[in-house]
């Protein structure tokens, strides 16, 4: 199957972005640049993808395309970490992400803001600390994810902090495919919305259906 990007769209313009199922007309500076970041490492794919959260989908953000160029991922953190101190009194002292996807954003993020870093893994198809990692009683922690569509894994990274006695205190992702309804008890920053339609595998339009199926993973 052939992975066409979504810039064959011409995302320069508003049908264009709406064609590709960006949730708003205009971009800011920074959105912006993270659409052409993912555009030029050819990280927003076509076809038929199961993801993460068991829904089919006929686009995809491959962020690990992002993470083979260290320099797109220190810009992406830059964003990310420009908008989380915008936002005002998020003050965290940890940066706690999930294996695999949120690995790489969630070290550059921790790194740019001088905090510590630790990761969930999965075990029995949970994510659980493993290696060692504790919080101290109140430690304030950043959960920081590459791409949520459901939330799933950040809804477990929320119990993982305070099961161990942390404070969760905000979730801070790339992308947002949810396009803002995805709801947490905490903050949540986003650089990018987007409003693919997923759906249910009983429930696929029959174009989609048609095409092979890919689980490209985190």
């Amino acid at each position: 199957m052939s992975n066409d990007q979504c810039p064959m769209f011409g995302l320069d313009s508003p049908a264009g972005r709406a064609a590709c199922g960006f949730s708003a007309p205009t971009m800011d500076a920074s959105q912006q640049q993270m659409l052409d970041i993912f555009t030029r490492t050819r990280a927003l794919l076509r076809g038929h993808f199961v993801l993460r959260s068991g829904l089919h989908s006929g686009h995809y953000f491959q962020c690990a395309q992002v993470c083979q160029n260290m320099g797109a991922v220190e810009r992406l953190a830059e964003l990310l970490v420009e908008k989380l101190k915008a936002t005002g009194g998020l003050d965290f002292t940890t940066v706690l992400a999930p294996a695999m996807g949120g690995l790489v954003i969630g070290q550059e993020v921790a790194r740019r803001a001088k905090v510590r870093y630790i990761f969930a893994e999965k075990e029995n198809d949970r994510l659980v600390l493993r290696r060692g990692f504790k919080f101290a009683p109140g430690e304030r922690v950043l959960i920081v994810e590459d791409v949520v569509t459901r939330g799933g894994r950040v809804l477990e990274c929320l119990d993982i902090v305070r099961q161990g006695g942390g404070m969760p205190v905000a979730v801070a992702m790339l992308v947002d495919r949810s396009a803002g309804t995805m709801r947490f008890d905490v903050p949540a920053i986003s650089l990018l919305e987007l409003s693919f339609p997923t759906y249910e595998a009983e429930n696929l339009p029959p174009e989609l259906a048609a095409l092979p199926v890919e689980k490209p993973g985190s």
